[in-house]
């Protein structure tokens, strides 16, 4: 394109900076009806999931506030910031893996803000002002008393409905079952939740009543890497320029020389967030495949070959390649599936208790009579389930046995920590070494809830 200023400001901004209102024009197609039933689950599981519980637990719960974190009815204390941590680091190389492979994907069919907006807040301004002309006329038109009655419900509806979605969402902080008790009781028991409802409500209320695609172009960090995180191989929504261009208006009966594109502005009319796929791959397109139903529309009507726009890289549009997996995607997939798989054993792996065990500083082991050796210990233990938990310590992998100082188990308290103190006594055949390491095994009822590894000092024979 000799014309590329289109790529010296964001699509929904003009010359003096002032915001462009995106009028977006009905979409359809089989592209969207599949997005249609996905944005149904996705509403479904997100109504759902914060009131299904796990042996009374809830399923999903992100209390940010007291530090605690439910997944599959499995509980993460502050202890495990160490888990998050790296499965963060794990998710963020996904995501610049996936982005690589496959550009902006899950913007266009699985990021909430999308999800919401497009199949949600969308659907419900169609419903009230109509398509995009109408909307458009709509603004334009000076306050009467159809545009205030229309202006009015609109605003009504998207605020209980952000109430409504910021209800859910606080459900997945604070528990469901604090979410309830909110809603029951008195307001004046609980006026922080009250407020930090009404908060999340007027955020999630200016986002999709307001502010919207701007979200998706200057805020979310995410868009903001696609920069530098594609290149000619990624597959993205892109327009087939070679095939398509020069543009030219469609004449019916008439016999086209020019390029498939008829220049109908289809493309441009259903984009949410303003832009021509036909400008190349844009910081702001989200591939929400809406582009690709209208132009495949406008084919079907003229007689022309489908799939003008479509998925597709840089380098096969350039070559006239089809998309296929190519052996680049085959690497990044299968190092997709390697750290899906370490996150998951990662999580799975995580030990009820854990703690760990120190021998008591300055003192050496001590002879107890001529056959055995003895270490003194400090145990300190951390419960990561919500039940009291009486632990006892056994000796997995050597002849010996633990004596307790006091009682003869530890008690902790769900998602606290335990103290205890013990000998550790070898009999002196097993101690060949200046230092044996040993296993512990933590164990509640029969159930071992954890292991621990220490050393045992002990005297060396010639």
């Amino acid at each position: 394109m000799e014309e590329a200023s289109f790529r010296d400001s964001i699509a929904t901004v003009d010359e003096q900076g002032k915001r462009k209102w995106v009028y977006v024009k009905r979409p359809s197609g089989r592209l969207y009806r599949y997005r249609s039933l996905l944005s149904y689950v996705y509403f479904a599981i997100f109504a759902i999931l914060p009131f299904m519980h796990v042996n009374g637990r809830p399923l999903f719960m992100f209390n940010v506030v007291k530090g605690r974190f439910i997944l599959f009815g499995t509980i993460f204390w502050p202890q495990d910031f160490f888990l998050f941590g790296l499965a963060m680091l794990a998710f963020v190389l996904f995501i610049a893996l996936f982005t690589m492979a496959f550009g902006r994907l899950f913007c266009g069919w699985a990021c909430p803000q999308t999800i919401f907006m497009e199949f949600l807040f969308r659907r419900i301004e169609y419903w009230i002002e109509g398509d995009a002309p109408a909307q458009r006329l709509l603004d334009k038109a000076p306050w009467n008393a159809e545009k205030i009655r229309k202006k009015v419900l609109k605003h009504l509806i998207f605020y209980a409905t952000a109430f409504l979605v910021a209800n859910l969402f606080l459900a997945y902080i604070i528990g469901s079952d604090e979410l309830i008790a909110i809603i029951r009781e008195p307001v004046s028991l609980h006026i922080g939740g009250f407020v930090t409802i009404l908060l999340f409500s007027g955020v999630f209320y200016g986002v999709f009543a307001f502010f919207r695609e701007q979200v998706c172009t200057t805020v979310c960090p995410y868009g903001r890497l696609q920069g530098v995180l594609l290149d000619k191989h990624s597959v993205v929504v892109a327009y087939d320029y070679k095939r398509g261009e020069p543009r030219s208006l469609f004449r019916k009966n008439e016999e086209r020389t020019a390029g498939d594109c008829i220049d109908c502005m289809q493309c441009v009319k259903v984009c949410p967030t303003g832009i021509d796929i036909r400008n190349g791959t844009q910081l702001e397109c989200v591939n929400c495949t809406a582009c690709i139903d209208a132009c495949n529309f406008m084919m079907e009507k003229t007689g022309l070959p489908k799939d003008l726009i479509r998925y597709a890289s840089e380098e096969g549009i350039a070559k006239g390649a089809p998309l296929r997996f190519t052996a680049r995607l085959k690497v990044y997939a299968s190092v997709l599936v390697v750290l899906l798989g370490g996150i998951v054993y990662l999580l799975a792996s995580r030990q009820p208790v854990s703690g760990n065990i120190i021998r008591t500083a300055g003192m050496l082991y001590q002879e107890r009579g001529t056959d055995s050796v003895s270490n003194l210990y400090r145990i300190k233990l951390v419960n990561k389930t919500p039940e009291t938990l009486h632990l006892q310590l056994e000796l997995l992998n050597a002849q010996g046995k633990i004596e307790m100082i006091g009682p003869h188990e530890v008690l902790v308290k769900g998602g606290e920590q335990g103290e205890g103190t013990f000998f550790l006594v070898l009999p002196r055949t097993m101690i060949h070494q200046r230092k044996t390491a040993l296993r512990i095994g933590i164990y509640e009822g029969g159930r071992q809830r954890g292991v621990l590894r220490t050393t045992f000092l002990g005297p060396v024979h010639p």
